[in-house]
């Protein structure tokens, strides 16, 4: 079956898995994923992440943090740009998510970064996805 939205399928697997408190979850990579795992590993939503090759399919797999409490860390994680209906900000525009205690990922001409360094850099561009 052809996946549309490849990122958008990857944010809701992610989710679902969160939801159903897993410990992973594996996902087919591409260049933009992976910059999007980076900045979640950085930012301290998630533990680890790694690539492994199972039967000469390469798959990463994401492993998830939680508190004490058994709370995850990533409570949240929203699509903002879809292939059909694309947001674009300038770099003064880019939103703040609860004060700053989330992160906007934009796709910027400069690689993909979050939200607080896209403005530090004076770039703006595509909000791909919210994270809290």
């Amino acid at each position: 079956m052809a996946c549309h939205d490849p990122l958008g399928d990857m944010i809701c697997k992610i989710r679902n898995a969160i939801l159903a408190k897993q410990e992973k979850v594996s996902i087919l990579p591409s260049k933009e994923k992976l910059e999007i795992i980076k900045i979640l590993k950085n930012e301290g939503y998630i533990k680890n992440f790694k690539k492994i090759v199972e039967d000469s399919v390469t798959y990463i797999r994401i492993f998830f943090k939680y508190d004490d409490k058994g709370r995850p860390v990533l409570e949240g994680l929203k699509r903002v740009s879809s292939p059909g209906r694309r947001i674009y900000f300038g770099y003064r525009d880019i939103p703040r998510l609860y004060n700053g205690m989330g992160t906007i990922i934009v796709s910027t001409s400069t690689g993909i970064t979050t939200g607080k360094k896209a403005i530090e850099r004076k770039v703006g561009g595509e909000v791909i996805c919210q994270i809290w």
